[in-house]
């Protein structure tokens, strides 16, 4: 497997980024290793809080450096954070060929990042692919987790949708021409809700195919009070086009069909969270199109759903944590300090 390392002169001087680089090997499918960076930060004090463990999980076209806000008032609550970049984002190695990667390789990836450092009690956060892998690894290993704050995340299975309009759909794919910038796919979206196409198809369309698709640019779209200093940091990873495998894959991987090779693995997934007791919230964001009543489901299906002060964070759009980290850090410290839950 030919893989990338984002030269660390990329990451020098980030703006709110104190932590230092954590490297750990994961099997990367193939007979090799990759190596995954994650960050590591330790209770900065105790307090009346109870002293926990937070993995914090990124997604798509991010990474760890989207939990900056958040990071350091949950250390100063007195828990320890873990913030892993998924393979293919932020330090973590960087396949070159977008086949190398699948949605059963990412979960395998990220059960082995938390075997590697036997991450148990954990109080799991996760947005966008945060959540279509972390909760996969939330239902294979259920005994690892603590509780489980979902934002602006699914975790698609292809209910409703039936197998026969799975080639109308791809078809429907193939036609849709590429949308070369953001404001493309914004427009795509509009379009979509009118039409009845699944917006999601502009995304995909975009990230796989525009030759203008970069990282920063989605960044600056859909998070436009970022700063130049935080744009570069999400620029960073990526020097150019070769490193860009992953953040061009992803969204094709998303099981939106119903024929999709995903879906049974996240079917059986589904079945586990159905068993789920320990305290799982909703806080999802007014403002994002992309995910827009998939809470519903987690609320409904999800036992350890029932009765939790689910919430929504008002005026913030898809990464929550760039328009509402703050609140989201508040939200997460008053769920997961209510009360001990014994993880057996």
């Amino acid at each position: 497997m030919e893989i990338l390392r984002t030269p660390d002169e990329r990451f020098a001087s980030l703006q709110d980024w104190p932590h230092p680089p954590r490297y750990v090997d994961v099997p990367d499918g193939e007979g090799g290793s990759l190596r995954m960076h994650y960050v590591d930060a330790a209770p900065a004090a105790t307090g009346p809080t109870r002293p926990g463990l937070i993995l914090c999980l990124h997604g798509q076209p991010t990474w760890s450096y989207l939990y900056r806000k958040l990071i350091p008032i949950w250390t100063a609550a007195g828990h320890r954070v873990v913030a892993p970049d998924l393979v293919g984002f932020g330090r973590s190695d960087k396949p070159t060929r977008t086949e190398v990667f699948s949605y059963a390789r990412h979960v395998a990836w990220l059960t082995a990042f938390v075997e590697a450092l036997d991450l148990r009690a954990i109080d799991l956060v996760c947005q966008d692919w945060g959540g279509l892998l972390g909760l996969r690894v939330v239902a294979e290993h259920p005994e690892r987790f603590a509780r489980v704050l979902t934002t602006n995340t699914g975790l698609p299975d292809g209910r409703g949708i039936p197998v026969e309009a799975a080639p109308a759909l791809r078809a429907l794919y193939a036609k849709l021409p590429v949308p070369p910038t953001m404001r493309e796919v914004a427009l795509g979206f509009i379009e979509g809700a009118k039409s009845g196409t699944p917006a999601f198809l502009y995304w995909q369309k975009h990230c796989a195919d525009s030759p203008r698709f970069t990282p920063q640019d989605v960044m600056r779209a859909m998070c436009p009070r970022l700063s130049e200093a935080e744009i570069a940091a999400y620029a960073a990873p990526f020097p150019d086009e070769r490193f860009l495998a992953a953040a061009r894959r992803f969204p094709a991987l998303v099981p939106i069909l119903p024929d999709d090779v995903a879906i049974p693995d996240n079917q059986r997934a589904w079945e586990a969270l159905g068993r789920f007791e320990k305290p799982f919230l909703t806080a999802f964001t007014d403002g994002d199109p992309v995910t827009q009543g998939m809470h519903l489901r987690f609320q409904t299906d999800v036992p350890g759903a029932a009765g939790q002060p689910h919430t929504t964070i008002r005026g913030a759009g898809h990464f929550v944590q760039e328009d509402a980290g703050p609140e989201l850090a508040r939200i997460a410290l008053d769920f997961f300090d209510e009360r001990a839950v014994t993880v057996r």
